[in-house]
């Protein structure tokens, strides 16, 4: 059996159509390329799409909203998602297809077995695959369950319980099952404007540009000359103009050339801008981040924008699907950490690091891989912090030299004495 064959699954007997509010029967066709002809399109999904991948999937467990991480097969799978394909490119296929088709589906493979502690249902995660339909149908058995029947471009079908398949939904808003407009689809037409008009903007330029270059001016022979003495001067005439390197021409008496004075009217630059701020505006994405001359207030703002959302899409989507009610109940989470993510300058990584050291909040090698050295084998899992920090519950104790049996020097600023006392003495 091919590794492929594990996705392909039967529909179970006596199924139909999952019912709607709106009374339509719920099967979606996924075509949403239309607009990725564009080269703005493709450039302004390509910004996005090279943040997305810099993210980090972390499986953690929430302990007094203190994200722990943990060990297992969930940040197994995580880092290695499948044979094809690395984290990095796992998350940019998944996000690509997010952004044109407005819906995403992840096929997780996995192994049950059951806790003999405490009679669980537990599953070994084995894989996680993107896929890319053609055709989403949504049915229930006759119990109740949803399903989702896939249909793919060579034809093949499987049909899987809705509860094991990770689906992000982008723009998800007049539909029940899928993101996108009402029949579950990217709504383009807005956008294919702009595009056409962007298209035809593009197409003028370029014939003017043509139109320029087809005649540069006329020469004027002082003579009478028959249509075949006619013919062969220009035929001298074209080749003496490829023949000449240095831009001068050679003529005699007899000719007079006469240029075209060339007034080409192109587009302005703020129409072009125009245009292609509108393209961008579809994905919240400013000009500079497209450019990548941008500050860091705009890559915040962007960040804010265009990412965060999605970030926080697709990391409740993992969650909901790779565990159980029961596991979730006990704080477990797949976060998407932006760590490589955020834009700092060598300033703001150094203010971060004086803020974070005295804590003990960072490790010393994350220190090091901060500033782009390589981390150190006998700094592994080492943190330093400063001792000038109190429990601020205990602090009024520590002030009066009550915590402990421990000697305590307090100073006096108004007098410059020093007085030590111990706990015992007190």
């Amino acid at each position: 059996m091919g590794w492929l064959d594990k996705f392909f699954r039967k529909a179970p007997n006596n199924y139909r159509f999952a019912p709607t509010f709106d009374g339509y029967t719920p099967i979606f066709s996924q075509f949403g390329t239309d607009i990725y002809a564009s080269d703005v399109v493709q450039q302004a999904l390509k910004c996005i799409v090279d943040e997305m991948k810099k993210l980090s999937p972390t499986h953690v467990r929430m302990k007094d909203n203190d994200p722990v991480p943990v060990k297992g097969t969930v940040q197994d799978v995580l880092n290695n998602p499948n044979q094809l394909m690395t984290t990095s490119e796992f998350i940019e296929k998944t996000v690509w297809m997010l952004l044109m088709n407005y819906n995403a589906f992840i096929i997780p493979t996995y192994y049950t077995w059951v806790d003999q502690k405490t009679g669980e249902e537990r599953r070994y995660y084995d894989s996680l695959f993107p896929i890319n339909p053609t055709q989403v149908d949504f049915i229930e058995d006759a119990g109740g369950r949803l399903f989702v029947k896939f249909w793919f471009w060579n034809g093949e079908t499987t049909t899987i319980p809705y509860d094991d398949v990770i689906h992000i939904k982008y723009n998800y808003s007049l539909n029940e099952y899928m993101g996108g407009n009402r029949f579950g689809q990217p709504d383009n037409q807005p956008l294919l404007d702009t595009l056409n008009l962007n298209q035809t903007l593009l197409q003028g330029i370029a014939k003017a540009m043509n139109s320029s270059y087809q005649v540069n001016g006329i020469v004027k022979y002082n003579t009478m000359l028959d249509d075949g003495k006619v013919e062969a001067n220009v035929k001298a005439l074209e080749q003496k103009l490829m023949n000449s390197e240095s831009g001068f021409l050679p003529l005699d008496l007899k000719a007079d050339f006469v240029p075209f004075p060339r007034d080409t009217k192109l587009v302005d630059e703020s129409t072009l801008q125009f245009v292609d701020e509108k393209i961008l505006r579809n994905w919240g994405i400013p000009l500079p981040i497209l450019t990548g001359d941008f500050t860091k207030e705009q890559y915040e703002a962007f960040y804010q924008k265009s990412l965060e959302p999605l970030i926080t899409a697709i990391s409740q989507a993992f969650t909901k699907k790779m565990f159980t009610s029961r596991e979730r109940a006990f704080g477990n989470q797949v976060k998407f950490y932006p760590k490589d993510l955020i834009f700092m300058t060598i300033t703001q990584k150094l203010e971060l690091v004086n803020l974070l050291a005295p804590t003990g909040s960072i490790y010393e090698n994350e220190k090091r891989t901060m500033f782009g050295l390589m981390p150190l084998p006998e700094l592994e899992g080492k943190r330093y912090m400063s001792l000038n920090w109190v429990d601020a519950d205990l602090a009024s104790q520590y002030q009066m030299g009550k915590v402990g049996n421990v000697q305590m020097d307090v100073v006096d600023e108004s007098k410059q004495e020093t007085l030590t006392e111990t706990n015992e003495e007190l």
